[in-house]
């Protein structure tokens, strides 16, 4: 039998041992965790769509951004993004402003209150995904951080220590 590996390697290996089998758990989880994420979303103060709390993130890891690199950053056309923009400003989330230096050129920021709002999605959250975490075994928690962590980094990305400072 000429094995060429692939998908034949995943069955060999045993039910549930292959990379295939753990996207599908992990791919699961995540529909699940999802699922908190936005029930948590919607106990906060102000209820906003996963999209729209997507493109306050991005404007809060980078304030001044200017309405094109903002559509682009969210994958959507600039007249999207437009009302996008229209609808979260006349909500107070965020505001535009005129760049010092290119006087077409409109940047845009959070509000305080957008601000607020981002912290009180994240506790929300938090809270949430803490309660899940609780109803695990300790070690459980600890295997499941371990797998993240390496996750992220196999991504390029990184997660702090527990102990370690909060993140921005």
């Amino acid at each position: 039998m000429n094995h060429l590996g692939g998908l034949g390697d995943d069955a060999a290996k045993g039910a549930g041992d292959g990379s295939d089998a753990i996207a599908r758990e992990i791919a699961d989880a995540v529909d699940h965790l999802t699922g908190l994420w936005s029930m948590a979303a919607n106990g906060a103060a102000m209820r906003l769509s996963l999209h729209q709390l997507r493109a306050l993130r991005i404007l809060q890891g980078a304030p001044g951004l200017n309405l094109t690199g903002w559509a682009e950053r969210l994958d959507i056309g600039l007249p999207t993004a437009s009302r996008l923009c229209d609808r979260l400003e006349a909500a107070g989330l965020l505001e535009r402003s005129l760049h010092p230096l290119r006087r077409r050129e409109v940047r845009l920021s959070l509000t305080q209150h957008g601000g607020h709002v981002l912290q009180d999605v994240a506790d929300r959250r938090v809270q949430a995904l803490a309660g899940a975490l609780e109803t695990m075994a300790r070690a459980e928690r600890m295997a499941l951080s371990r797998g993240m962590r390496a996750f992220l980094e196999a991504q390029g990305a990184t997660l702090p220590h527990p102990d370690g400072p909060p993140r921005p």
